[in-house]
Protein backbone atom coordinates (compact mmCIF):
# COMPACT_ATOMS: atom_id res chain seq x y z
CA UNK A 1 0.00 0.00 0.00
CA UNK A 2 1.10 3.40 -0.62
CA UNK A 3 -0.33 7.18 -1.65
CA UNK A 4 0.11 9.20 -4.14
CA UNK A 5 -0.98 12.82 -5.37
CA UNK A 6 -2.85 13.45 -8.85
CA UNK A 7 -2.68 17.12 -10.18
CA UNK A 8 -5.20 17.84 -12.83
CA UNK A 9 -5.36 21.76 -14.23
CA UNK A 10 -7.67 21.05 -17.40
CA UNK A 11 -9.03 23.51 -20.24
CA UNK A 12 -11.66 25.08 -17.97
CA UNK A 13 -8.64 27.17 -16.14
CA UNK A 14 -10.95 26.81 -13.19
CA UNK A 15 -7.91 26.07 -11.06
CA UNK A 16 -6.06 23.00 -9.76
CA UNK A 17 -7.33 19.59 -8.77
CA UNK A 18 -5.85 17.69 -6.30
CA UNK A 19 -6.38 14.26 -5.14
CA UNK A 20 -5.02 12.06 -2.45
CA UNK A 21 -5.07 7.82 -3.50
CA UNK A 22 -4.17 5.05 -1.64
CA UNK A 23 -3.08 2.59 -3.95
CA UNK A 24 -3.21 -1.07 -2.99
CA UNK A 25 -1.96 -3.00 -5.57
CA UNK A 26 -3.55 -2.28 -8.81
CA UNK A 27 -6.67 -0.84 -6.83
CA UNK A 28 -7.22 3.50 -6.45
CA UNK A 29 -8.93 4.37 -3.59
CA UNK A 30 -10.03 8.05 -3.18
CA UNK A 31 -8.92 9.74 -0.05
CA UNK A 32 -9.14 13.31 -0.09
CA UNK A 33 -9.77 16.10 -3.27
CA UNK A 34 -9.76 19.74 -3.35
CA UNK A 35 -9.75 22.38 -5.88
CA UNK A 36 -7.75 25.29 -5.66
CA UNK A 37 -8.75 28.23 -7.73
CA UNK A 38 -6.28 30.48 -9.67
CA UNK A 39 -6.13 33.94 -8.75
CA UNK A 40 -7.67 36.16 -11.32
CA UNK A 41 -4.35 37.25 -12.00
CA UNK A 42 -2.98 34.08 -12.94
CA UNK A 43 -5.94 32.91 -14.72
CA UNK A 44 -5.78 36.02 -17.23
CA UNK A 45 -2.14 35.09 -17.47
CA UNK A 46 -2.64 31.63 -18.75
CA UNK A 47 -5.51 33.26 -21.31
CA UNK A 48 -3.04 35.49 -22.57
CA UNK A 49 -0.89 32.24 -22.69
CA UNK A 50 -2.97 29.77 -24.95
CA UNK A 51 -4.00 33.00 -27.25
CA UNK A 52 -2.03 33.15 -30.50
CA UNK A 53 -2.56 36.68 -30.48
CA UNK A 54 -1.21 37.57 -27.19
CA UNK A 55 1.25 34.59 -26.14
CA UNK A 56 4.46 35.10 -26.80
CA UNK A 57 7.65 33.09 -25.05
CA UNK A 58 9.21 35.32 -22.53
CA UNK A 59 5.04 34.53 -21.15
CA UNK A 60 4.93 30.66 -21.52
CA UNK A 61 8.66 30.37 -20.11
CA UNK A 62 7.75 32.06 -16.74
CA UNK A 63 4.30 30.36 -16.63
CA UNK A 64 5.98 27.50 -17.07
CA UNK A 65 7.65 27.87 -13.16
CA UNK A 66 4.96 30.16 -11.76
CA UNK A 67 2.53 27.37 -12.52
CA UNK A 68 4.83 24.91 -11.46
CA UNK A 69 5.18 26.57 -7.88
CA UNK A 70 1.60 26.54 -7.20
CA UNK A 71 1.38 22.51 -8.11
CA UNK A 72 4.09 21.96 -5.81
CA UNK A 73 2.09 24.23 -3.17
CA UNK A 74 -1.57 22.74 -3.74
CA UNK A 75 0.24 19.26 -2.97
CA UNK A 76 1.86 20.50 0.09
CA UNK A 77 -2.11 21.71 0.99
CA UNK A 78 -3.75 18.65 0.57
CA UNK A 79 -1.07 16.65 2.64
CA UNK A 80 -1.35 18.97 5.21
CA UNK A 81 -4.85 18.70 5.07
CA UNK A 82 -4.17 15.11 5.67
CA UNK A 83 -1.82 15.28 8.43
CA UNK A 84 1.10 13.75 6.18
CA UNK A 85 4.12 15.03 4.36
CA UNK A 86 4.49 15.11 1.15
CA UNK A 87 7.82 13.35 1.52
CA UNK A 88 5.94 9.80 2.68
CA UNK A 89 4.01 10.02 -1.36
CA UNK A 90 5.30 7.32 -3.48
CA UNK A 91 4.70 10.07 -6.12
CA UNK A 92 3.21 13.07 -7.36
CA UNK A 93 1.22 12.71 -11.04
CA UNK A 94 1.45 16.00 -12.67
CA UNK A 95 -0.65 16.39 -15.77
CA UNK A 96 0.47 20.47 -16.42
CA UNK A 97 -1.39 22.95 -18.47
CA UNK A 98 -1.70 22.55 -22.10
CA UNK A 99 -1.06 25.79 -23.85
CA UNK A 100 -1.21 24.50 -26.93
CA UNK A 101 -2.39 20.93 -28.38
CA UNK A 102 -1.74 19.91 -32.62
CA UNK A 103 -2.50 16.51 -32.86
CA UNK A 104 -1.76 16.45 -36.55
CA UNK A 105 0.57 17.88 -39.37
CA UNK A 106 -1.05 20.84 -40.11
CA UNK A 107 -0.25 24.27 -41.93
CA UNK A 108 3.30 23.86 -41.75
CA UNK A 109 3.49 22.24 -37.97
CA UNK A 110 4.43 19.04 -37.33
CA UNK A 111 1.52 17.35 -34.97
CA UNK A 112 3.10 18.52 -31.26
CA UNK A 113 1.83 19.16 -28.09
CA UNK A 114 2.51 21.72 -24.20
CA UNK A 115 2.09 20.99 -21.45
CA UNK A 116 3.64 22.95 -18.76
CA UNK A 117 4.47 23.49 -14.68
CA UNK A 118 8.21 22.33 -14.41
CA UNK A 119 8.25 19.14 -12.65
CA UNK A 120 11.82 19.81 -10.89
CA UNK A 121 9.84 22.46 -9.23
CA UNK A 122 6.94 20.69 -8.14
CA UNK A 123 10.26 17.52 -6.90
CA UNK A 124 11.65 20.26 -5.02
CA UNK A 125 9.05 20.99 -3.45
CA UNK A 126 7.54 18.02 -2.21
CA UNK A 127 10.52 16.22 -1.79
CA UNK A 128 9.43 13.42 -3.79
CA UNK A 129 9.35 11.67 -7.40
CA UNK A 130 6.92 13.30 -10.09
CA UNK A 131 6.13 11.64 -12.93
CA UNK A 132 4.67 14.48 -15.63
CA UNK A 133 4.09 15.55 -19.73
CA UNK A 134 2.16 12.02 -20.49
CA UNK A 135 0.98 13.17 -23.86
CA UNK A 136 4.40 13.38 -25.95
CA UNK A 137 5.42 9.89 -25.75
CA UNK A 138 1.95 8.85 -27.28
CA UNK A 139 2.64 11.45 -29.92
CA UNK A 140 6.00 10.22 -30.82
CA UNK A 141 4.45 7.02 -32.06
CA UNK A 142 1.47 8.34 -34.03
CA UNK A 143 -0.88 8.78 -32.00
CA UNK A 144 -2.87 12.46 -30.58
CA UNK A 145 -1.69 12.47 -27.23
CA UNK A 146 -5.66 12.39 -26.60
CA UNK A 147 -7.11 11.14 -24.83
CA UNK A 148 -5.47 10.98 -21.90
CA UNK A 149 -7.78 8.85 -19.03
CA UNK A 150 -9.10 5.91 -21.14
CA UNK A 151 -6.83 3.22 -19.22
CA UNK A 152 -7.43 4.59 -15.99
CA UNK A 153 -10.91 4.23 -17.27
CA UNK A 154 -11.16 0.80 -18.31
CA UNK A 155 -9.59 -0.56 -14.47
CA UNK A 156 -11.59 1.56 -12.60
CA UNK A 157 -14.87 0.90 -14.15
CA UNK A 158 -15.41 -1.35 -16.71
CA UNK A 159 -18.65 -4.01 -16.29
CA UNK A 160 -19.85 -7.40 -16.93
CA UNK A 161 -22.79 -6.40 -17.18
CA UNK A 162 -23.26 -3.55 -20.02
CA UNK A 163 -21.23 -0.71 -22.20
CA UNK A 164 -20.34 1.61 -20.04
CA UNK A 165 -19.19 5.08 -21.45
CA UNK A 166 -17.48 7.45 -19.66
CA UNK A 167 -18.16 11.18 -20.91
CA UNK A 168 -16.09 13.57 -19.47
CA UNK A 169 -17.10 16.93 -19.91
CA UNK A 170 -14.58 19.81 -18.71
CA UNK A 171 -13.73 22.84 -21.13
CA UNK A 172 -13.63 19.77 -23.89
CA UNK A 173 -15.88 16.88 -24.09
CA UNK A 174 -14.46 13.32 -24.35
CA UNK A 175 -15.75 9.66 -24.80
CA UNK A 176 -14.29 6.34 -23.76
CA UNK A 177 -16.31 3.38 -24.40
CA UNK A 178 -15.79 0.22 -22.75
CA UNK A 179 -17.50 -2.52 -24.12
CA UNK A 180 -19.24 -5.03 -21.78
CA UNK A 181 -16.57 -7.76 -20.67
CA UNK A 182 -14.55 -5.62 -23.23
CA UNK A 183 -10.42 -6.26 -23.50
CA UNK A 184 -8.41 -3.29 -23.58
CA UNK A 185 -8.12 -3.06 -27.02
CA UNK A 186 -12.00 -2.94 -27.50
CA UNK A 187 -11.83 0.91 -26.18
CA UNK A 188 -12.97 3.69 -28.13
CA UNK A 189 -12.22 6.75 -27.30
CA UNK A 190 -12.28 10.60 -28.71
CA UNK A 191 -12.69 14.15 -28.04
CA UNK A 192 -16.76 14.78 -29.07
CA UNK A 193 -16.54 18.49 -28.96
CA UNK A 194 -16.81 21.94 -26.91
CA UNK A 195 -17.94 20.84 -23.17
CA UNK A 196 -18.51 24.11 -21.33
CA UNK A 197 -15.67 25.70 -23.20
CA UNK A 198 -18.64 27.79 -24.77
CA UNK A 199 -20.86 28.18 -22.55
CA UNK A 200 -18.11 29.66 -19.80
CA UNK A 201 -17.08 32.00 -22.63
CA UNK A 202 -20.75 33.62 -23.32
CA UNK A 203 -21.32 33.53 -19.39
CA UNK A 204 -18.05 35.82 -19.27
CA UNK A 205 -19.10 38.03 -21.79
CA UNK A 206 -22.94 38.49 -20.71
CA UNK A 207 -22.98 38.33 -17.37
CA UNK A 208 -18.98 38.70 -16.62
CA UNK A 209 -19.45 35.02 -14.49
CA UNK A 210 -17.04 32.45 -15.01
CA UNK A 211 -19.59 30.02 -15.65
CA UNK A 212 -23.64 28.92 -15.33
CA UNK A 213 -24.20 27.54 -12.12
CA UNK A 214 -26.89 25.28 -11.60
CA UNK A 215 -27.66 25.75 -15.42
CA UNK A 216 -29.66 29.21 -13.84
CA UNK A 217 -28.86 30.89 -17.40
CA UNK A 218 -29.49 27.73 -19.61
CA UNK A 219 -32.79 27.12 -18.07
CA UNK A 220 -33.82 30.68 -18.97
CA UNK A 221 -33.44 30.38 -22.89
CA UNK A 222 -34.81 29.14 -25.99
CA UNK A 223 -33.03 27.26 -28.18
CA UNK A 224 -31.97 29.35 -31.57
CA UNK A 225 -32.45 26.59 -34.69
CA UNK A 226 -30.63 28.46 -36.99
CA UNK A 227 -27.62 28.91 -34.55
CA UNK A 228 -27.93 25.49 -33.44
CA UNK A 229 -28.00 24.37 -36.89
CA UNK A 230 -24.31 26.70 -37.67
CA UNK A 231 -23.03 24.92 -34.32
CA UNK A 232 -23.59 21.64 -35.35
CA UNK A 233 -21.96 22.22 -38.73
CA UNK A 234 -18.45 23.13 -37.42
CA UNK A 235 -15.94 20.71 -39.06
CA UNK A 236 -14.79 18.77 -36.62
CA UNK A 237 -18.57 17.13 -35.16
CA UNK A 238 -17.98 15.49 -38.19
CA UNK A 239 -14.61 14.15 -38.31
CA UNK A 240 -14.32 10.59 -37.61
CA UNK A 241 -12.68 8.71 -34.43
CA UNK A 242 -10.02 8.79 -33.19
CA UNK A 243 -10.06 12.94 -32.94
CA UNK A 244 -8.97 15.18 -30.99
CA UNK A 245 -9.59 19.28 -30.27
CA UNK A 246 -9.60 22.04 -28.02
CA UNK A 247 -9.81 25.65 -27.30
CA UNK A 248 -7.55 26.07 -30.62
CA UNK A 249 -11.12 25.27 -31.94
CA UNK A 250 -13.82 26.02 -29.69
CA UNK A 251 -12.42 29.12 -27.78
CA UNK A 252 -12.94 32.50 -27.14
CA UNK A 253 -12.04 33.36 -30.90
CA UNK A 254 -14.67 31.14 -31.97
CA UNK A 255 -17.08 32.12 -29.47
CA UNK A 256 -16.63 35.99 -30.58
CA UNK A 257 -16.80 34.81 -34.18
CA UNK A 258 -19.95 33.09 -33.57
CA UNK A 259 -21.36 36.56 -31.19
CA UNK A 260 -20.71 38.68 -34.40
CA UNK A 261 -22.50 36.35 -36.65
CA UNK A 262 -25.64 36.56 -34.67
CA UNK A 263 -26.17 39.67 -32.68
CA UNK A 264 -29.64 39.54 -32.06
CA UNK A 265 -29.95 36.79 -29.88
CA UNK A 266 -30.12 37.01 -26.35
CA UNK A 267 -27.71 35.96 -23.75
CA UNK A 268 -29.44 33.17 -22.18
CA UNK A 269 -31.29 31.59 -25.95
CA UNK A 270 -27.40 31.75 -26.94
CA UNK A 271 -26.43 29.73 -23.51
CA UNK A 272 -29.17 27.50 -24.23
CA UNK A 273 -28.25 27.13 -27.32
CA UNK A 274 -24.88 26.14 -26.61
CA UNK A 275 -25.53 24.09 -23.96
CA UNK A 276 -27.86 21.77 -26.36
CA UNK A 277 -24.79 22.05 -28.95
CA UNK A 278 -22.80 20.04 -26.15
CA UNK A 279 -25.87 17.43 -25.73
CA UNK A 280 -25.49 17.06 -29.42
CA UNK A 281 -22.07 16.73 -30.40
CA UNK A 282 -22.10 14.30 -27.20
CA UNK A 283 -24.57 12.13 -28.69
CA UNK A 284 -24.00 12.54 -32.17
CA UNK A 285 -20.29 10.83 -31.60
CA UNK A 286 -21.25 8.43 -29.34
CA UNK A 287 -24.22 6.89 -30.68
CA UNK A 288 -22.77 4.79 -33.44
CA UNK A 289 -20.89 3.00 -30.71
CA UNK A 290 -24.06 2.37 -28.99
CA UNK A 291 -24.52 -1.56 -27.61
CA UNK A 292 -27.50 -1.99 -25.20
CA UNK A 293 -28.09 -1.66 -22.65
CA UNK A 294 -24.98 1.36 -22.27
CA UNK A 295 -24.46 3.42 -19.01
CA UNK A 296 -23.12 6.75 -19.55
CA UNK A 297 -21.69 8.24 -17.09
CA UNK A 298 -20.43 12.09 -16.69
CA UNK A 299 -17.74 13.25 -15.25
CA UNK A 300 -16.64 16.95 -14.93
CA UNK A 301 -17.95 19.97 -14.07
CA UNK A 302 -20.68 19.75 -16.80
CA UNK A 303 -21.95 16.96 -14.72
CA UNK A 304 -23.09 19.54 -12.58
CA UNK A 305 -24.91 21.45 -15.13
CA UNK A 306 -29.10 20.05 -14.74
CA UNK A 307 -29.87 21.84 -17.45
CA UNK A 308 -26.90 19.97 -20.13
CA UNK A 309 -27.54 16.45 -18.42
CA UNK A 310 -31.46 16.33 -18.69
CA UNK A 311 -31.04 17.26 -22.51
CA UNK A 312 -28.28 14.64 -22.85
CA UNK A 313 -30.89 12.35 -21.58
CA UNK A 314 -33.70 13.36 -24.32
CA UNK A 315 -30.67 13.52 -26.91
CA UNK A 316 -30.16 9.21 -25.92
CA UNK A 317 -33.31 8.34 -24.77
CA UNK A 318 -32.16 4.41 -24.98
CA UNK A 319 -29.17 4.97 -22.58
CA UNK A 320 -29.01 5.30 -18.74
CA UNK A 321 -27.32 8.28 -17.95
CA UNK A 322 -25.47 9.18 -14.75
CA UNK A 323 -23.16 11.54 -12.99
CA UNK A 324 -20.12 9.60 -10.93
CA UNK A 325 -22.02 10.52 -7.85
CA UNK A 326 -24.72 7.98 -8.88
CA UNK A 327 -21.90 5.35 -8.77
CA UNK A 328 -20.39 6.34 -5.53
CA UNK A 329 -17.90 8.63 -6.73
CA UNK A 330 -16.44 12.12 -7.38
CA UNK A 331 -17.21 14.02 -11.14
CA UNK A 332 -14.63 16.60 -9.37
CA UNK A 333 -12.05 14.37 -8.80
CA UNK A 334 -11.89 12.08 -11.87
CA UNK A 335 -9.61 13.33 -13.88
CA UNK A 336 -6.98 14.12 -10.78
CA UNK A 337 -7.17 10.37 -9.86
CA UNK A 338 -6.80 8.86 -13.63
CA UNK A 339 -3.23 11.10 -13.16
CA UNK A 340 -2.41 8.67 -10.58
CA UNK A 341 -3.40 5.39 -12.32
CA UNK A 342 -1.20 6.74 -15.55
CA UNK A 343 1.50 7.94 -13.03
CA UNK A 344 1.51 4.41 -11.33
CA UNK A 345 2.05 2.52 -14.32
CA UNK A 346 4.65 4.74 -15.43
CA UNK A 347 6.60 4.23 -12.02
CA UNK A 348 6.36 0.91 -12.60
CA UNK A 349 7.34 0.99 -16.57
CA UNK A 350 4.14 -0.47 -17.47
CA UNK A 351 2.55 1.26 -20.87
CA UNK A 352 -0.74 3.40 -20.29
CA UNK A 353 -1.70 4.73 -23.74
CA UNK A 354 -4.55 2.91 -25.26
CA UNK A 355 -3.89 2.80 -29.37
CA UNK A 356 -7.53 2.07 -30.31
CA UNK A 357 -7.98 5.63 -29.06
CA UNK A 358 -5.58 7.89 -29.59
CA UNK A 359 -4.35 6.18 -33.38
CA UNK A 360 -0.67 5.15 -31.80
CA UNK A 361 1.16 2.34 -33.44
CA UNK A 362 1.58 0.89 -30.43
CA UNK A 363 1.31 0.56 -26.89
CA UNK A 364 4.27 3.23 -24.46
CA UNK A 365 5.12 4.16 -21.22
CA UNK A 366 3.88 7.38 -20.80
CA UNK A 367 5.18 10.57 -18.90
CA UNK A 368 8.71 11.44 -17.84
CA UNK A 369 10.21 10.86 -14.55
CA UNK A 370 11.44 13.48 -11.89
CA UNK A 371 13.04 11.56 -8.90
CA UNK A 372 13.75 13.31 -5.84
Amino acid sequence: MSYAVGIMSGTSLDGIDVALVKITGETYELVDFQSYSFELGMKEKISRSLAKETSDVELICSLNFELAYLFGDAVLKICEHNKMNSSDLEFVASHGQTVYHHPKNANGLVSSTLQIGESSIIAEMTKTTVVSDFRPRDMAVGGQGAPIVPFSEYVMYRSQTSQRILQNIGGISNATIIPKNGALDKIVAFDCGPGNMIIDELCRYFYNEEYDRDGQYGSLGTVNEALLQDFMSHPFIAKPAPKTTGREEFGKQYVEEMLAKYPDISANDFIKTATLFTAKAISSAVTPYLELPTELIVGGGGSYNPVLIELLKEELPEVKVMIQEDIGLSSDAKEAVAMVVLGHRTINKLPSNVPSATGASRDVILGKVTYY
